[in-house]
């Protein structure tokens, strides 16, 4: 499964994901980084078939409306701090990597993993 991380999750996160032999990217790798405009990481995340993993809601508010991206990870788990959030990432490895199989919208919550459709 391949992802691309938003900017208000940190760089690390796609350290964390690729050891978990999920393949990522951070939005700080495109050419205008953090400064790329929702639209334009949805248009990417959808030509290269990528999971948007991201906390901003206005993802969540176009998915639903729209169908754009065509994938998405919601991370509603509020806010943690980053080791919390990797060791999330980390204990739910094997669920996280089957939820992204299944569906095109999966949450991570304080609670768990989502699959919604």
């Amino acid at each position: 499964m391949k992802l691309i991380v938003d900017a208000q999750l940190p760089a690390k996160l796609c350290e964390i994901l690729n050891q978990l032999e999920l393949e990522c990217i951070h939005i700080g790798e495109l050419p205008n980084g953090d400064e790329t405009p929702d639209i334009e990481i949805t248009k990417f995340s959808d030509r290269q078939h990528l999971f948007v993993v991201t906390k901003d809601f206005d993802f969540y508010h176009s998915y639903m409306t729209l169908g754009k991206p065509k994938k998405l990870f919601l991370i509603t788990t509020g806010n943690l701090k980053n080791r919390q959030l990797f060791n999330l990432f980390r204990n739910n490895s094997l669920i996280i990597k089957n939820a992204l199989d299944r569906s095109s919208f999966v949450e991570l919550s304080n609670e768990g993993i989502t699959e919604h459709e």
